[in-house]
């Protein structure tokens, strides 16, 4: 692409990098209502708490919480990956409720309770779930591991004994390049033995 579209591009109001190097996209974009491209220079008063932490700010109607949570916040757990939903590793809970952080928007959660991976345990008193992943062998390179970790931990809230098949279908959201899988099973299986949903009165530490 010449830089001069790219230039372009920008003064038409395209400030995030995806926008710009996905020709396809970009397409979709371009079919978007006026409104839309306006609302760069539009900002509005948001309020949530993130791991039990309360935090308000100014962001544009068209923010992605991905972005409002690494950029503004520096909550780096939530990792972008495919950018449109699909891999997990971007996955947030927000109100109890599995999120791709990628797609939601931010003003969307605008009095929500969201948590990250870093809101799960500490490096000197780990989540049950996180390790069971280390003793499993349930990552690699760690990208997709705070997505795996915190659906795990939203399936185990909702089904405390899952099955061999309801644990594919449930992670089936969440992709992986090194595991193969396996291991990432044989990590929900034991989390689910090691961790009940009302042992830890304390919900951030659960």
């Amino acid at each position: 692409m010449a830089f001069a579209q790219l230039q372009l591009r920008v003064q038409n109001g395209f400030d995030s990098w995806r926008e710009l190097v996905n020709p396809q996209r970009f397409r979709v974009l371009q079919q978007r209502p006026a409104y839309f491209f306006e609302a760069k220079n539009m900002k509005q008063q948001i309020s949530f708490r993130v791991n039990g932490d309360s935090h308000s700010l100014e962001t544009q109607p068209n923010r992605l919480l991905l972005d409002c949570l690494r950029d503004d916040l520096k909550i780096t757990g939530p990792k972008e990956g495919c950018s449109v939903g699909v891999c997990g590793a971007c996955t947030v809970l927000v109100n109890g409720r599995l999120v791709s952080a990628c797609l939601e928007l931010a003003v969307r959660c605008d009095g929500a309770d969201i948590t990250t991976i870093e809101g799960l345990g500490t490096p000197d008193n780990l989540h049950p779930i996180q390790q069971a992943f280390i003793d499993q062998g349930g990552f690699q390179c760690g990208i997709c591991t705070p997505g795996m970790v915190l659906t795990t931990k939203a399936l185990l809230d909702q089904n405390p004994e899952p099955s061999d098949d309801q644990i594919k279908a449930w992670m089936m959201g969440n992709l992986c390049r090194c595991t193969g899988y396996y291991k990432i099973a044989d990590s929900v299986k034991a989390a689910a033995l090691a961790y009940s949903p009302t042992s830890n009165p304390n919900p951030s530490e659960r």
